[in-house]
């Protein structure tokens, strides 16, 4: 199985990369979390990160580490493919690992709060 490189992926980017991977973010997020609710033991944690991403107050690094991890995790064809069953997330949750660990206490209240609150409206 071929390795994540999760530090090539959670790089810093320009303004202009970061804008385009929220809007991929903002487009993705719900349908993919769908699609991996079995495999992501952490989906609350992952929820209050996208919210600390879209935060404006949030410092301009954590939320570029967060939206690379966002847009790796809804992206459709990565290292390993979403679509096989057991594995196919194995790769978006080592880097959403790595990212949340990264950036645990920027995450706030207030983006735990609209975690919890958006994950029941869709249960």
């Amino acid at each position: 199985m071929a390795r994540v490189n999760t530090d090539e992926i959670l790089k810093p980017v320009d303004a202009a990369e970061n804008a385009r991977r929220e809007e991929r973010v903002r487009k993705g997020l719900w349908p993919t979390l769908r699609k991996a609710a079995a495999y992501v033991p952490f989906a609350e944690e992952v929820v209050a990160g996208y919210y600390c991403a879209l935060d404006p107050k949030t410092p301009f690094r954590t939320r570029g580490i967060l939206l690379a991890a966002l847009a790796y995790f809804v992206l459709p064809f990565d290292i390993v493919p979403d679509f096989i069953l057991g594995v196919g997330f194995t790769d978006d949750l080592a880097v959403l690992t790595a990212a949340i660990s990264a950036i645990r206490g920027q995450i706030q209240p207030r983006h735990r709060a609209a975690a919890k609150q958006a994950l029941a409206e869709r249960a």
